[in-house]
């Protein structure tokens, strides 16, 4: 008997090791470009700003930190729709796929209305964690404009899900770029005072970043209410009926994989935070070498959306041997890529890290020695830092959420910001040791999250709904 099309490629079998490579590099091409483009506007962000100096720089990198980790949060929410939409489009069920989708999309606006009032009180939370008052006062007016922009970055997150699920990535890549390049734009002449625009300094990034998000909504609302291929799901039809059992349901599946990103997220935020410590040249040293790895890592991220995507059509269709095959190939994948990256870094530090700092400033070079070592760390850890994204990308595919939330606590904040500290502070390696602290975190994730897939059978993990 002939196997069953694949739901996202009509007509083709996919359940051989190779058609299940070509099937996930065409899914994860576009979700990875599309998380490059993502990071890109957060590095032009960055870029610019360092282009002020050293405390600009690192005022920039707490308050995207801040924003970045209560955006994330929420995201667990519009990634939710992920494993449910997959599901539900590998039965052929294109009214649980609508519904699904609607009710993420209600979720992510009440989460919106609920953290933007906190963002507003980033400086004081600043101050209170010690950090400098200059860095802090000016974080905190760049968080008032961009806390304005969670809403339609949430919104495009949970459109990015449902567009990767019936293999539409390659939209939201196309409205990305187009942001990308939109926001560097306004980047530009807002911060500078090019183009007749008024010279508003880290502020001016602030409402590059709000603009280019409400544009980037906007067209992916557009695309799938009017795109004539997702005409069967209807998506926005009766938009403002509830539907409660779904609600609940992505609030459930959702909220664990909110705080298994927090916890990874938080990891990092709590190592700048301790970088601060340190001082200004520091923790810039520290944003730049994390938003080298952050572009880095959006292949891996990428990656396990697609994992998610694959592992959650085969597992709606009870497919259990493509279940695996779909894993382990996007795990091999993902390996190669990380260890091209290391090489990267290991090879190219000065040249990577040059991007970000302007040479004619007084504390440029000094900003470069220390930023050297965190990349080579950053190499080392490439590889598991890869394997735990896909390995907790391939447990959201089987709707397993609440045990990879525990294994990442445990690994990030009992293994890794523990042994940050005491690398970092009593043994006296300063920010080197706090970087090899989140490395033994990160390690300890990989080894839990894969060996719990691998043994997926034996846990009962195909037999969820």
């Amino acid at each position: 008997m002939r196997p069953p099309a694949s739901p996202e490629y009509p007509g083709r079998n996919d359940s051989t090791w190779l058609s299940h490579g070509r099937a996930t590099v065409v899914l994860a091409v576009p979700l990875i470009g599309t998380q490059l483009a993502q990071v890109a506007l957060n590095v032009t962000d960055t870029v610019m700003v360092g282009w002020l100096g050293a405390v600009e720089l690192a005022a920039a990198v707490l308050g995207t930190q801040i924003f970045f980790i209560v955006y994330i949060f929420g995201s667990g929410f519009a990634i939710a729709v992920m494993p449910v939409a997959a599901a539900a489009e590998g039965r052929g069920d294109a009214r649980q796929v609508r519904r699904s989708v609607r009710m993420s999309l209600w979720v992510v606006g009440f989460y919106s209305l609920i953290v933007m009032p906190l963002l507003w009180h980033t400086e004081a939370f600043l101050l209170f964690l010690d950090q400098d008052p200059r860095v802090a006062a000016l974080a905190g007016a760049y968080v008032r404009v961009a806390q304005w922009s969670m809403l339609p970055a949430l919104i495009l997150a949970a459109l990015r899900s449902y567009l990767a699920v019936v293999n539409r990535a390659y939209v939201a890549l196309a409205v990305i770029i187009f942001g990308g390049l939109a926001n560097a734009g306004l980047n530009y002449a807002l911060i500078f005072g090019h183009f007749g625009m008024p010279a508003l300094g880290i502020v001016g990034s602030a409402w590059a970043t709000l603009v280019t998000q409400i544009v980037m909504a906007l067209l992916v609302i557009t695309y799938a209410a009017t795109a004539p291929s997702l005409r069967r799901h209807d998506l926005f039809a009766r938009f403002w009926r509830p539907d409660w059992p779904d609600f609940r349901g992505i609030l459930w599946l959702g909220w664990p994989i909110s705080a298994t990103i927090i916890a990874e997220v938080g990891l990092f935020s709590a190592a700048s935070i301790m970088m601060g410590w340190l001082g200004a040249v520091t923790l810039a040293a520290h944003g730049i070498a994390l938003q080298i790895t952050s572009v880095a890592f959006m292949l891996p991220l990428g990656l396990a959306s697609a994992a998610t995507v694959r592992v959650g059509l085969r597992h709606g269709r009870g497919d259990r041997a493509g279940v695996g095959r779909a894993g382990f190939m996007t795990m091999m994948i993902a390996t190669a890529i990380a260890v091209c990256s290391a090489l990267l870094f290991w090879t190219m530090p000065d040249r990577l890290i040059g991007l970000y700092l302007d040479k004619h400033n007084a504390n440029a070079a000094s900003v470069l020695a220390t930023a050297r070592p965190f990349l080579f760390v950053a190499a080392c850890f490439q590889i598991v830092d890869s394997l735990q994204a896909i390995g907790s990308g391939m447990l959201r595919g089987l709707k397993d959420t609440r045990v990879p939330m525990m294994i990442a606590l445990v690994s990030y904040w009992v293994i890794g910001m523990p042994a940050a500290y005491l690398l970092g502070f009593p043994a006296g390696f300063g920010g080197v040791g706090i970087w090899w602290g989140l490395a033994f975190g990160l390690a300890t994730a990989a080894i839990l999250m894969n060996r719990r897939f691998i043994r997926r059978e034996r846990l009962g993990l195909l037999e969820q709904s």
